[in-house]
């Protein structure tokens, strides 16, 4: 099988994938549903889990051959775990890995389409073998006729064209897999929430604009580093960036304790000027959208999913934060229910919200939390099952999704990094602030 069949690359051929898959679904879903008349309870909670497990593997080897816009949807959808049962959301990480590169020919051809004259035509050098490669485009290391070191991010062809479509087979995937519990009105909400977000990064105009307005909002810190764009080679599928080298995040775990303590200070003040200052905050926290180097400066890469924050927004999320360290579940409560989290079903005890505060703000109730040995992960798993009587009165956010996929992701970030630090002091100062 060639590699453009395996990955793909037409419409014709990606609606016939997916709708094979959604077809072998249906059937596992059918046949689970038959099984489910006979048996105990817990027989029958077996039977569904392994059958969520098998179309977790399913889905996530089908997204993950076809590349594109649909591995990319699937990819933002494997971090909104709460959205999926946990058999499901687990075989979706696996989206997470980098995707094998597409042939150079391809990739040649998109340059010449894009910017008028192929690579080494345009530049004075040009990397055959890939940098680096993901599920909608790959980056190459390339040298300008001026002699600046430059790397070129390339899209796939076609990847836009499909982006409805797969995206449109793909829930229906999930709707008929029956594993996305959620309202009619919030399915809209939160899947406009991944469309919107998928368009961006298909935008590479829009990720140029991005990345010269973050550059600037953090030019006071030179420490802070963001790509240049060369807009002269760059266009909507082609993107040609200043080569900023660094190390990896698990280089950067080798270096000194104060060294790696100054990065995590650096990059909780990053995330918080953002949120709070700026209104607009990167959110796609994946280690390798991040560099480091020994000096404690931060480099951040890939500004397509950048997520635009309502000021009433980020006042209510003060609010939460808030009345979470002073234990007001009270006000925690109604800061919820102002948020669309917490629904109208059920009463809430105050001891359900104290425990979740007790666990997810350990981080930033304690003068100094050491993340190398954080257990706040262990403990939300231990603590999910004993209180799972009280999920149907929450439900997700489409507008705070994307900020707890940032947090959430900066949070192992932290971990990764063993960085011992007080979150306390910086944030109580951006707390106090109008």
């Amino acid at each position: 099988m060639s590699d453009n069949n395996k990955h793909a690359n037409t419409p014709t051929k990606r609606f016939m994938r997916l709708a094979g898959m959604t077809a072998s679904i249906t059937g596992k879903v059918m046949s689970n549903s038959v099984k489910s008349l006979v048996g105990s309870a817990e027989q029958k909670a077996e039977a569904r889990s392994e059958m969520y497990q098998e179309i977790g593997k399913q889905i996530a080897n089908t997204l993950g051959e076809m590349k594109g816009a649909v591995m990319k949807v699937g990819q933002i959808a494997s971090q909104y775990q709460d959205i999926f049962p946990p058999e499901i959301a687990a075989a979706m990480t696996k989206l997470q890995k980098e995707a094998p590169p597409m042939p150079f020919s391809i990739i040649e051809q998109q340059i010449l389409h894009e910017l008028g004259a192929k690579p080494h035509e345009k530049f004075a050098e040009f990397e055959e073998t890939p940098f680096a490669a993901a599920s909608i485009g790959q980056v190459h290391k390339a040298k300008l006729v001026t002699g600046e070191q430059v790397i070129v991010k390339i899209q796939y062809p076609g990847v836009d064209e499909c982006c409805e479509s797969d995206l449109k087979h793909l829930r229906m995937a999930l709707k008929l897999a029956g594993v996305i519990k959620l309202s009619k009105e919030l399915q809209e909400k939160l899947f406009d929430e991944i469309r919107s977000s998928l368009h961006a990064e298909l935008d590479y105009v829009q990720e140029a604009a991005n990345l010269t307005e973050f550059r600037a909002f953090h030019v006071h810190d030179d420490k802070v580093i963001i790509p240049q764009v060369y807009t002269d080679y760059s266009s909507r599928r082609v993107l040609t960036l200043s080569y900023e080298a660094g190390d990896s995040l698990s280089q950067a775990k080798h270096y000194p304790t104060a060294i790696r303590n100054e990065i995590g200070e650096r990059l909780f003040h990053v995330l918080c000027e953002q949120m709070y200052h700026l209104h607009a905050l990167h959110c796609d926290s994946h280690p390798g959208n991040f560099a480091f180097r020994a000096d404690g400066s931060l480099i951040i890469y890939d500004f397509g999913c950048i997520k635009r924050l309502n000021p009433l927004l980020v006042n209510d999320m003060k609010r939460l934060v808030r009345a979470a360290l002073a234990n007001d579940y009270a006000t925690v409560e109604v800061v919820l229910r102002d948020l669309g989290i917490r629904t109208q079903i059920g009463e809430v005890p105050p001891e359900y919200y104290l425990e979740w505060i007790e666990i997810l703000l350990a981080p930033l109730k304690n003068p100094q939390f050491d993340f190398a040995h954080s257990h706040v992960h262990d403990q939300v798993l231990a603590k999910i099952k004993s209180l799972m009587k009280y999920w149907d009165s929450f439900q997700p956010s489409a507008e705070t999704m994307m900020v707890n996929r940032a947090i959430g992701g900066h949070y192992w970030n932290f971990v990764n990094l063993g960085v011992n630090i007080n979150l306390n002091k910086p944030l109580m100062g951006y707390l106090s602030q109008a």
